[in-house]
């Protein structure tokens, strides 16, 4: 990570894990003065927020920890969460064709793993996959932070 790069940590309820999770995320410092960073990896749990967006984070004494507060200004970006299901799925060749679509993402294991669908593409076509793998049952996935314009786009 550059000079311009900070860990904060995020507490939060998570839908995944049924339970209060801390992770740590690096952001992009905007305005350190102001507490200001821009997400600057993909969370894996599901905040209020995705990779992009903008927050505002203070220094916890509880947590010793740069620690989020709250979101300045939302990217559009949005964040899917994906458990595959089936043991035959190559999990990297689902990821890449998910790549080719231009969505990144980072995985934990081999089941599961986050995506990054970024604001200027159009959810459609990412949706529609998803949505016919989960009909299979090849996966299962959700939705912890979609921007209006990918939620209009199903």
């Amino acid at each position: 990570m550059s000079d311009n790069s900070e860990k904060i940590l995020v507490r939060y309820y998570s839908d995944v894990l049924e339970e209060t999770t801390v992770e740590t995320l690096w952001t992009e410092i905007i305005d350190i003065q102001k507490g200001l960073y821009k997400i600057d990896n993909i969370p894996f749990y599901g905040p209020d927020f995705s990779c992009g967006d903008i927050v505002f984070a203070e220094y916890d004494e509880d947590e010793e920890y740069i620690t989020y507060r709250n979101v300045v200004e939302y990217s559009g970006n949005s964040t899917i969460q994906i458990i595959v299901l089936d043991e035959d799925i190559d999990v990297m060749q689902l990821r890449n064709e998910f790549k080719n679509l231009g969505c990144e993402s980072e995985g934990m294991g081999n089941k599961y793993f986050v995506m990054e669908i970024p604001n200027h593409l159009n959810y459609s076509e990412i949706f529609k996959k998803l949505n016919a793998l989960e009909v299979i049952e090849k996966i299962s996935f959700a939705e912890p932070n979609i921007s209006q314009k990918h939620s209009s786009e199903k």
